[in-house]
């Protein structure tokens, strides 16, 4: 048997149909900060998006230990719709967001262009949990912090 692998998660990538309004969103909404502004990148990454000539969109944003990459492009067509995936659906289906505020930071996600569904939201024994959408439709879980 082979030596097991190490790894480490560097980031999460995110596309978006605006990277611009995301990026305002992620940091204005959530208190993200950027890594850096945001920046093109083209060949050779365009093979590795199966992208051919495709000119990428890119920004890296922190928050805590977590990294998300949002990722949009110049010239090529953003697929999908921008409605929130069941959470049954296979690949990705929410992060999760640790606040002090519940309703304060669904007040902010609301006022930067995300939703607030609010029939989500439960009293559980790790406290209240409430999910939210970004623009784009990803899901946001949030969580209060345990005081």
């Amino acid at each position: 048997m082979s030596e097991p692998v190490t790894t480490l998660i560097s980031h999460i990538g995110l596309c978006t149909a605006d990277i611009e309004r995301a990026s305002a969103f992620y940091q204005g909404a959530l208190g993200f900060e950027p890594l850096g502004g945001v920046f093109e990148i083209g060949a050779p990454f365009d093979d590795l998006l199966e992208q051919p000539g495709a000119t990428m969109l890119v920004q890296q944003l922190k928050c805590g230990g977590a990294t998300i990459e949002l990722l949009g492009f110049r010239d090529t067509a953003v697929t999908g719709a921008a409605q929130r995936r069941p959470m049954n659906q296979r690949g990705f289906t929410h992060m999760t967001l640790v606040v002090d505020d519940i309703d304060a930071a669904a007040a902010r996600i609301c006022e930067f262009g995300g939703q607030v569904h609010h029939e989500t939201r439960v009293d559980s024994s790790f406290g209240p949990i409430l999910f939210c959408t970004d623009p784009d439709g990803v899901r946001i879980e949030l969580m209060r912090a345990n005081n």
